[in-house]
C-alpha cells in the first residue's frame, strides 16, 4: 500500500503518525480487459491499478501514470514500461500529448474511479485521440472516527496533515467537526495535493495551507522544518 510506504518513510525520520482513512474503496463489476487490444494504459490513481481486471498481463504495454506512487504500483503489478507525470492530471494530459508512444491511431484505455474532478478522457478526445474510459472502482466517504484515533488527536494534535483528494478533504473536515476536534486541527498545517484541495480548506477558514506534489512529502517536510 502506498500509504504504508509513506508512513514507513516518516517513521524512519523519527516522526509520529496518525493514519486516518477518509474513503472506502470498492472494486466495480467490469468485464475483463484484454491489454493486447490497446496501445497504452492511463492511470490517474493507484486504486485504478489495484482494481484492474485483465485477461493477461502485457508487461510491454506502455503505461502513463499520474504520479510516482501510481507508477510504483503499476510496476509492482508487472508493467515494465511506465512513466510518471509528477502528480497532476493536467501534467498527465500534457505528457500523453507529447509522447512519441501515442498518435491519432492509438487505442488508449483510461482507468479511473467513479468520482473524478477532471474529465481527462474528454480532453484527450478533443485532441483527436481514441480513448476508452473504464471505471473500475468506486469510493464511499467515511464519516466516523474510532475512539483510538480520536484520543490520539486529542493527546497529540498533528503538526502536519496530508490530504490527497477533494473528497478526502471534505470527509476529514466533516469528521473533525462532528467529533469536536476542529479547535485542535485547525491550528495544524494542512498539506494539500492540489490547489483545488487547498481551496476547500480555505473556504472552511483554515489558515495554514501548503500545496505539495505526490512523491515530495519528505522533501516538503524538510523544507517546512
Amino acid at each position: 500500500m502506498d500509504a504504508e510506504d509513506l508512513m514507513e518513510k516518516f517513521f524512519a525520520y523519527g516522526h509520529k503518525i496518525i493514519h486516518l482513512p477518509t474513503l472506502k474503496i470498492f472494486t466495480m463489476k467490469t468485464e475483463l480487459v484484454n491489454p493486447d487490444n490497446f496501445d497504452a494504459f492511463i492511470f490517474t490513481s493507484a486504486n485504478a491499478v489495484r482494481n484492474l481486471k485483465l485477461t493477461n498481463t502485457n508487461k510491454n504495454l506502455y503505461c502513463f501514470c499520474v504520479g510516482s506512487i501510481t507508477e510504483k504500483i503499476a510496476r509492482q503489478s508487472g508493467f515494465m514500461n511506465t512513466i510518471s507525470a509528477g502528480g497532476t492530471v493536467n501534467a498527465l494530459k500534457n505528457l500523453i500529448m507529447i509522447s512519441d508512444k501515442v498518435n491519432k491511431n492509438s487505442n488508449l484505455a483510461y482507468f479511473c474511479g467513479d468520482n473524478i474532478s477532471y474529465d481527462l478522457d474528454l480532453e484527450l478526445r478533443k485532441e483527436g485521440l481514441k480513448i476508452k474510459k473504464i471505471i473500475n472502482y468506486s469510493s464511499e466517504v467515511i464519516s466516523e472516527l474510532n475512539n483510538e484515533n480520536k484520543k490520539l488527536i486529542e493527546n497529540y494534535p498533528p503538526d502536519l496533515i496530508y490530504i490527497y483528494s477533494s473528497r478526502s478533504a471534505e470527509s476529514f473536515i466533516t469528521i473533525m467537526k462532528n467529533y469536536g476536534l476542529n479547535p485542535l486541527v485547525t491550528q495544524s498545517t494542512v498539506m494539500c495535493i492540489s490547489k483545488k484541495v487547498a481551496n476547500i480548506f480555505e473556504l472552511h477558514g483554515w489558515k495554514k495551507i501548503e500545496i505539495f506534489n505526490s512523491g515530495d512529502e519528505i522533501l516538503k517536510l524538510k523544507d517546512l522544518n
